[in-house]
């Protein structure tokens, strides 16, 4: 019965060396092991594994070896015309390598989001100032992205961690930054809506132009064209009328003395005043001339007939001379 104490003592001794070497790695996770404060060894993968026990010798220090996420909001940027944006962002990052993380940041999970912080800082404020007030709005912003990206991930691997991604989240202006753009913008807009209508108003004086000078020679050549076709009638008029003259000067005189009568005593109300014996009235006053006309047109008339009706002899004692 007295050793029951010493057994029993010894159990839980030989119970709690057992659980002191033990430590188990979940997939979440990855373990440092350390002796005096010196890295023997690195476990990474999921399991069980043993070190000498109780924390005095060896001693484990886990670390997540999931993606994590570091913000950074509020930053205030420049870009390369002195303007400024305020810049919120997040870096998503891994620690794959816990030998590096230990020995850099001491396995502070918090000293090594600060040295994140600072190098994030500074390369934004990089990649922001090497780009136009335009760019960082505009589809450059991918880019712009990358190049942070890119930018930190050289400098992280010294820490042991991995860049998987960076992201912008929000570019504002400042609100002084703000109102000048606009002004500036409007001022642009203004400017340019000008431009756009000098440009219009300068098209619709040529159009015009043009329109006016193709209706002025439409309607000269249609002036011209006209001319031409009167003067053609009026000298088949002249001839007309000079071949009716050399048939009969008397009928042709006689005729537009009644064109003059039909004219100039038309029912239009004029008053002539005129002496009786005045050429004008030479058909009413003196009736030889009117049987003179008449005489004229049985003349023309006689002649006329006379010269058909010798056709037609000379038609029908054509046969009989023949004969």
């Amino acid at each position: 019965m007295s050793r029951l104490p010493f057994i029993v003592c010894g159990l839980v001794v030989i119970l709690f060396l057992v659980y002191s070497s033990i430590f188990i790695v979940t997939p979440t996770q990855q373990a440092i092991v350390l002796r005096f404060g010196e890295i023997t060894r690195v476990e990474s993968k999921p399991g069980t594994y043993f070190k000498v026990p109780t924390r005095f010798i060896d001693t484990v220090q886990f670390v997540d070896s999931r993606i994590l996420r570091l913000d950074i909001d509020n930053l205030r940027v420049q870009v390369n015309d002195g303007r400024r944006y305020v810049v919120d962002a997040f870096v998503a990052f891994r620690i794959t390598d816990p030998f590096k993380f230990r020995k850099t940041d001491s396995g502070n999970l918090d000293l090594l989001e600060a040295n994140l912080r600072t190098r994030l800082d500074a390369a934004l404020r990089s990649v922001y100032g090497q780009r136009s007030f335009e760019d960082a709005l505009s589809e450059e912003r991918l880019q712009m992205m990358l190049e942070v990206r890119d930018q930190l991930r050289p400098q992280a691997d010294v820490l042991g961690v991995e860049i998987v991604d960076v992201r912008i989240l929000r570019t504002d202006l400042l609100a002084e930054v703000s109102t000048q753009t606009f002004e500036r913008m409007k001022a642009e807009r203004l400017a340019e809506a000008a431009q756009i209508r000098a440009r219009g108003t300068q098209a619709s004086i040529r159009i015009k132009a043009e329109a006016d000078r193709e209706a002025t020679v439409t309607v000269a050549e249609a002036q011209r064209d006209a001319d031409i076709l009167r003067g053609e009638g009026d000298a088949e008029r002249n001839k007309v009328f000079a071949d009716a003259y050399e048939r009969d000067p008397d009928f042709f005189q006689f005729y537009r003395s009644m064109k003059a009568y039909e004219t100039g005593l038309g029912g239009n109300g004029t008053t002539m005043v005129l002496s009786p014996d005045s050429e004008f009235f030479k058909y009413f006053n003196d009736a030889s001339g009117l049987l003179a006309a008449s005489n004229a047109a049985r003349n023309s008339a006689g002649a006329s007939g006379t010269a058909g009706s010798s056709e037609k002899s000379g038609q029908t004692r054509s046969p009989a001379s023949n004969q």
